[in-house]
């Protein structure tokens, strides 16, 4: 579940909406400090929609501003600095971010990374007998891994050889759950891969097209990035120039406000290097991309592997995208001039590498859990997830491990549109939709800027039982790596802007357990009575209030206030 590439509200990969269309188209216990008496945001129906599109300065801060002021359906943590928080001291809490990799050099992560003081840098010695070599800012359990298969094409390479040409019938009873597990797998894998196989072509020859478009209208303007009103000036003298003016004409009409040609073609490219990666690493039969690792994937016990670079093996940072994106929503140096402003001070970001670009493994998952508790985070961001899974056992029991720790998860719910009522996604914390394994893992929706009907992404995983919450996921500005900024989007987005709200809590209010704070990030949300669109489906449209056990958006003044209650 990595972050999604966005035109306009189409996400992919999540529907083949955009595809056709353009397709068609060419064709607080808190340091002694005194009790907060301010009164928590309510009765937020009455506040009127933003009907004028957000600025530039707005678009990049919007995850931070306060609906009430702003009508923008922000998380109020600016209010929160300036109204609660100012002058107080809190406590350092380290969030481990168990990701792609993080890139510690970053100019504006630099500052908040953890070090580990128990550590020598540099002398090829475990120096604070963790089992991990030098670990100086976290580990890397992928070792020079990059690439991997989403998890049922592993499920049928281990399988086929056991079940290939098999019916049910001649199963044996014992085996029929494992043999019903390897037919659903294969059935997924020929689904999945005639959809990227078409996605591919599509994407390619929406590509080249607009390429060449815009090069016309560049050489017919003198410049790279024009308006549409500019574009449908330009002198059609020729027929080929007024099929190039007619397509980027409504290329326009897939871009958001602001987006310029060259935009466009940046996420058209990125879509079709997401379905190469598919068809080349994630769904390939062929490929194995754990070799390089040499460990075990089937033994919990076999754990001397990885490395200490959680930068990952690319010198150029590409495969640590994601990761830095993340740790920069939760703790980017606030106020340095540089960049944006992460939600949480007072922080240092535990680096575990541990999600390639495929399914990431259930064994890496659960050692980094561990990794992470034992090494003094107070909170964990899991932005990744997955719909098969071959050793949730090993997961769901370093979940608990982490709450008999008093240590807060915070999980990305998905980017499928999906109902996690009726459909599990992996990690999770749950037995059923009515009991968890622990009282410390909560699970976060993705939140749009436009506040009404549209204020759920549309990508965004729901679920009264299985989702606990919602955050700002579109259009999220952040950190990444070599020292650059990009908007990304995805409940991945989401979930670490709730941890940095998580670790704002744990600074200032030290006292209150991983439960409580759970429960104060539930409990005090923003709720609408508002009826809204789920999963992107326009038809599909329902109460705000059954999406999420909580029925609320996270929100920090309100959860600071409660938790200064709560800590008396």
């Amino acid at each position: 579940m990595k972050y999604l590439i966005k035109i306009k509200d189409q996400m992919i990969p999540k529907s083949n909406t955009i595809i056709t269309a353009i397709a068609s188209s060419m064709l607080i216990v808190g340091c002694g400090a005194p009790s907060i008496v301010s009164t928590p945001i309510e009765n937020i129906d009455s506040i009127p929609l933003k009907n004028i599109d957000l600025t530039d300065t707005q678009l990049k801060n919007w995850g931070l501003l306060d609906l009430v002021s702003d009508t923008i359906p922000g998380m109020s943590v600016n209010k929160t600095y300036n109204e609660l928080i100012k002058d107080k001291k809190g406590q350092t809490v380290i969030v481990g971010v168990i990701d792609s990799g993080v890139d510690v050099e970053h100019e504006d992560l630099d500052d908040v990374i953890w070090i580990n003081p128990k550590e020598i840098k540099g002398n090829g010695k475990d120096d604070d007998n963790n089992g991990y070599v030098d670990d100086i800012y976290g580990w890397n359990f992928l070792g020079d891994a990059e690439d991997e298969n989403l998890e049922y094409v592993r499920i049928i390479k281990k399988l086929k050889p056991k079940y290939d040409g098999k019916n049910l019938a001649s199963i044996a009873e014992a085996n029929k759950s494992e043999y019903q597990n390897y037919i659903e797998a294969k059935a997924e894998f020929e689904k999945k891969y005639q959809e990227n196989a078409a996605n591919k072509m599509q994407y390619e020859q929406i590509f080249q097209q607009s390429k060449a478009s815009h090069k016309a209208i560049v050489d017919a303007l003198g410049k790279e990035n024009y308006s549409r009103e500019e574009l449908l000036k330009v002198e059609a003298k020729t027929p080929e120039m007024q099929q190039h003016i007619a397509f980027l004409s409504q290329m326009f009409g897939f871009m958001d406000p602001g987006d310029t040609i060259p935009d466009f073609l940046k996420n058209i490219k990125e879509g079709v290097d997401h379905f190469t990666d598919q068809l080349n690493y994630n769904l390939n039969l062929e490929f194995d991309g754990r070799a390089v690792v040499g460990d075990n994937v089937d033994d919990i016990t076999d754990t001397k592997y990885g490395n200490n670079n959680v930068m990952g093996p690319d010198p150029k940072k590409e495969g640590i995208k994601h990761g830095t994106h993340v740790a920069g929503i939760i703790a980017a140096e606030r106020n340095n001039g540089k960049g944006m402003d992460g939600v949480a001070q007072n922080v240092k970001i535990m680096a575990i590498r541990a999600v390639p670009n495929g399914d990431e493994y259930d064994k890496d998952i659960a050692l980094a859990i561990r990794y992470a508790v034992d090494n003094g985070a107070k909170v964990i961001n899991t932005s990744f997830g997955k719909y098969y899974s071959t050793h949730p056992e090993w997961v769901g029991e370093a979940i608990k491990y982490a709450a008999s720790k008093d240590v807060l998860i915070v999980n990305a719910a998905g980017n499928e549109g999906e109902d996690l009522d009726k459909k599990s996604v992996y990690p999770n914390d749950q037995i059923d939709n009515n009991t968890e394994i622990a009282n410390n893992f909560i699970t976060i929706g993705a939140l749009n800027y436009a506040y009404g009907s549209n204020l759920v992404a549309d990508f965004s995983n729901y679920g009264k039982n299985n989702v606990d919450a919602f955050a700002p996921g579109v259009k999220i500005w952040s950190t990444t790596p070599n020292n650059s900024y990009e908007y990304l989007q995805g409940t991945s987005m989401a979930a670490p802007a709730v941890a940095g709200v998580a670790a704002l809590i744990r600074s200032y209010y030290p006292a209150l357990k991983a439960s409580q704070v759970k429960q104060i990030l539930m409990d005090s949300g923003l709720n609408t009575k508002s009826s809204v669109v789920i999963g992107g489906e326009k038809t599909n449209v329902g109460s705000f209030s059954e999406l999420s056990k909580s029925s609320k958006m996270v929100n920090l003044y309100n959860a600071f206030i409660m938790a200064d209650k709560l800590s008396k």
